[in-house]
């Protein structure tokens, strides 16, 4: 450790090169003593380097605490949000990747969701209490300040983003053209993940410039989609299920995930095409329709 070293890991700083050897070059730390001088190890080195010459790099700590330098400069600075990839999980947390010598840790108390090595994330660079950078997934003001009304956009395109926050409602994504937009729960198909990437549709623009989407279809695709789904539970279990237009939105929407509305409309389809009828609160598959299937 570096007695009276302003630096500390973490800091991207540029110094002067005072010797070099055989292990590396040896930056001057500025304490006046040079058993205080930061290795450059030349595994570290981007480029060849010279003695005098000023050099920027990454500090940080080796694995017996000494501060050590790195020209691989990380991606993101303290109060930074980026999107990044996790190299590693541990019962405490996990570690990502932001373009540094060394991963970072992210606490457990940082993290939304169960992580997985590779997995994608939006986080923010800060320091903890005991002066180690760290980053944690709580980006929501940063998203908030980054981010810029929706212009140049109609209801009914698409947008590409990526989940930073899950509420009790639904997600909220920011575009590739920073965009704030959320996900209702009733608009998802398949449940994204925080940090996921996806594509939606826009299916209103509000005052303040922020989007509500949806993964769903437009709404005479997504009935043909629905009553196809709907035929194909119903194979799936021998031509009969105990639902039907008098079963409760709640029990539709933890079976199907689909709206009451949604799910009555795939049942008029199928009703009207002569593939179902209902009976008592059970829906069964006409045998005409399983004929037909089996002949194809």
């Amino acid at each position: 450790m570096i007695a009276n070293s302003k630096w500390k890991a973490g800091d991207v700083v540029t110094l002067p090169v005072a010797r070099v050897s055989d292990l590396g070059a040896f930056l001057n730390a500025g304490t006046g003593n040079t058993s205080d001088d930061i290795l450059l190890h030349k595994a570290q080195q981007l480029t060849d380097v010279k003695i005098g010459e000023e050099i920027t790099v990454y500090l940080y700590k080796d694995p017996k605490g000494r501060l050590t330098a790195s020209m691989k400069l990380p991606k993101m600075k303290e109060g930074q949000v980026a999107h990044v990839t996790v190299i590693n999980t541990t019962r405490d947390g996990a570690f990502v990747d932001i373009g540094a010598e060394r991963g970072v840790f992210m606490p457990f108390a940082g993290m939304r969701g169960r992580l997985r090595t590779g997995d994608k994330v939006w986080v923010k660079l800060y320091r903890d209490k005991s002066d180690r950078l760290a980053v944690t997934m709580e980006v929501e003001n940063e998203m908030r300040l980054a981010s810029k009304p929706a212009v140049g956009v109609a209801i009914g395109d698409l947008v590409t983003g990526s989940v930073y926050n899950f509420t009790e409602e639904g997600a909220f994504l920011i575009t590739e053209e920073r965009f704030i937009a959320f996900l209702h729960n009733s608009e998802v198909v398949t449940r994204p993940k925080v940090g996921e990437t996806i594509t939606a549709r826009i299916t209103f623009i509000r005052e303040d410039g922020r989007l509500n989407v949806s993964m769903r279809p437009v709404k005479e695709e997504a009935m043909d989609q629905d009553a196809e789904a709907l035929l194909k539970y119903l194979r799936q279990r021998s031509g009969k299920m105990p639902y039907s237009d008098e079963s409760a939105p709640e029990l539709i929407k933890e079976k199907f995930n689909l709206s009451k509305s949604a799910f009555n409309r795939a049942l008029g389809r199928l009703l009207k095409g002569g593939f179902i009828e209902q009976r008592e609160g059970w829906t069964y598959l006409l045998e005409t329709s399983q004929e037909s299937e089996e002949k194809e």
